[in-house]
């Protein structure tokens, strides 16, 4: 897959791929495996999600206010998918706000922003508890969405894809690592920037990202069942 430079294209040779692309492990021996085909059905999922109930497209800033998990990494390929720019600790208004925490005080978000709440739980149907008038349930919504996105964006390479604390990716940029050949070990305590630039590489290289949370334990029988051959 090295010779990819377009989320759609790497989307595309994802669909293809039945071996694990994402795995996740996370609190309570939560364990989630995701092949190509798989990721790539919640990525169109979720971008037919931005796009008929939010409109989203070029132009649009979706912002992501949750630490790194499995979701998080479906929606940034699902923001690129649509054409619009991911934000991460970025200063520009936000159109659509992603988080785990809908709690957070409103007057903290633009008052024309549209909240999106995803419950962290991989079994999770619905949020649990009350959400903030007018905020999308993803875990409740997302199944009824097509998992096959038809229109893809062909944005601008010189369109931001990410802005973040450190700075902004282009459209251009965001594939120009070269493929790295791995079954890589990400924390889930790395930065957002990190993460994402970090997994693109690997899936070019046709390898398997594996995230794990903080409070999982990294043993050996981990990194041999994964069959870890690069740790961040």
């Amino acid at each position: 897959m090295a010779t990819i430079r377009t989320i759609d294209a790497l989307l595309a040779a994802l669909r293809r791929n039945s071996s694990p692309s994402l795995i996740w492990y996370g609190p309570g021996a939560e364990r989630i495996e995701l092949s190509g085909r798989v990721l790539d059905n919640w990525v169109a999922k979720t971008t037919n999600l931005l796009a008929e109930e939010f409109d989203a497209g070029p132009g649009t800033v979706v912002r992501l206010e949750m630490p790194p998990h499995w979701h998080g990494i479906v929606w940034a390929l699902a923001t690129w998918q649509a054409g619009a720019t991911l934000s991460i600790g970025g200063t520009t208004a936000a159109d659509v706000i992603v988080t785990s925490d809908p709690s957070n005080p409103a007057g903290a978000r633009p008052a024309q922003a549209q909240l999106v709440a995803v419950a962290p739980g991989a079994l999770q149907l619905r949020w649990e508890g009350e959400l903030p008038p007018g905020t999308l349930d993803y875990a409740a919504e997302i199944r009824r969405f097509a998992d096959f996105f038809a229109d893809p964006a062909a944005p601008d390479p010189a369109d931001d894809a990410l802005e973040h604390p450190g700075g902004t990716v282009s459209f251009g940029g965001l594939l120009a690592r070269d493929a790295a050949e791995r079954n890589l070990l990400l924390p889930a305590a790395a930065d957002w920037a990190t993460v994402l630039e970090e997994s693109l590489a690997t899936w070019l290289g046709g390898g398997t990202v594996v995230l794990v949370h903080q409070d999982v334990a990294v043993t050996d029988r981990l990194l041999e069942s994964e069959r870890i051959s690069a740790r961040l």
